[in-house]
Order: structure tokens, then sequence, then C-alpha cells
């Protein structure tokens, strides 16, 4: 089997991967990402990952990239990572009470044969009603720091989410279904 390489710095994409059995190498691409693009969020979502997984294929001979890019879209606005505690508070205000959309895109390319494959995966999030109190407390974790949209579902964020329609590995940040059914064009199985 050819190595497979994850190009990402995340440690929950490394730990969700990690679910599948498969062995893998992680790498980091090094991309900066521009998230004010003219594209639409799915074609924004598959060009990120895209770019990621190219930085890191050039490194590679013979192997498998998997890049992966996670943010929130709501009311036409892309939401990253927000970088400070009043970014985190801007964001979750912004969510609260309401649904947004979580956008995942991934690249696979097998650089033996260069085959590429990019998609994007949508997951509907519905958020609780919060008071400010609950907002500040949430921020005053610092989980929300460096999380797309400024929580995290799979920590203390889990107790601000109502309910999702759709992938729950997409809100950690790597849709497993989607990324595993692709990964068998490229000669990977999983089961």
């Amino acid at each position: 089997m050819k190595r497979i390489i994850l190009a990402s710095a995340s440690p929950r994409r490394k730990e969700l991967l990690a679910l599948t059995g498969l062995k893998f190498q992680l790498d980091t691409s090094g991309y900066e990402e521009e998230m004010d693009s003219a594209l639409n969020p799915h074609k924004l979502a598959k060009f990120l990952s895209r770019e990621k997984a190219k930085a890191v294929a050039s490194k590679y001979k013979n192997s498998v990239i998997i890049a992966a890019d996670t943010f929130i879209f709501f009311k036409d606005n892309i939401l990253g990572k927000p970088r400070t505690e009043k970014e985190a508070r801007r964001m979750l205000t912004l969510l609260n009470g309401k649904t947004h959309s979580v956008i995942t895109g991934f690249t696979i390319i097998d650089t033996g044969n260069n085959r590429r494959l990019s998609k994007s995966v949508v997951t509907k999030v519905y958020f609780k009603r919060l008071t400010r109190k609950e907002i500040d407390a949430y921020v005053k974790s610092k989980e929300p720091l460096d999380k797309a949209g400024a929580y995290a579902i799979q920590g203390l964020g889990s107790v601000i989410v109502r309910k999702i329609e759709g992938d729950y590995f997409n809100v950690i940040g790597l849709p497993l279904s989607a990324l595993t059914e692709s990964l068998k064009r490229f000669g990977i199985h999983i089961l």
C-alpha cells in the first residue's frame, strides 16, 4: 500500500483519521489560507484543501496525500478561526440561537499517477439560545480559540449545539464517511 500523508496540523483531523485504522504520517502544508475569495463556499472549501494538498504532494513520490479545510458559512459570511476572545465572542453572538452550515472541503492526491479528487461536505448545525453570561463563560474556557466558528462540538461546545443534520465528524473537521468512500477510488479500503 502507498504511504498516506495527512497534510494537516490539526490534532482533531489526526485523531479522526486514526479512527479509520489507516497508518499515515503528518506533514503540514504551510499554505496560508485566503478566506475572502469570490468563490462560492463549496468551491472555496475544495480550493483551499487542494492548495494544501498540492503544497505537501510536491515533497512525496508514490504517496497518497489527504488535505482538508473547514469553515462556517452563515448568512453569506465565512467564519474561520477566531484569534482573540473578542472575535470568538462576536462569532458566538452572531450564531447564537441560529442555524449555520459547516463546510469541509477535502482533496486526495495520488502522487504516483497525479490522480486528484476534491469534494465538499456540508452539515447544518443548530445552536441553542445562549445568554450573554453563557457565551462569556464559554469564551473564558479558551476552547473557542482556534476553532472554526468559535466552538468545538466534540468538547464543551457540545452543550451549545441543539442538533445537527449531516456528518458529525464533518463538524469536527474531517467527514469520515465521504472521505473513506472517496479513498476507495484510490485503492484504499477501510472495511
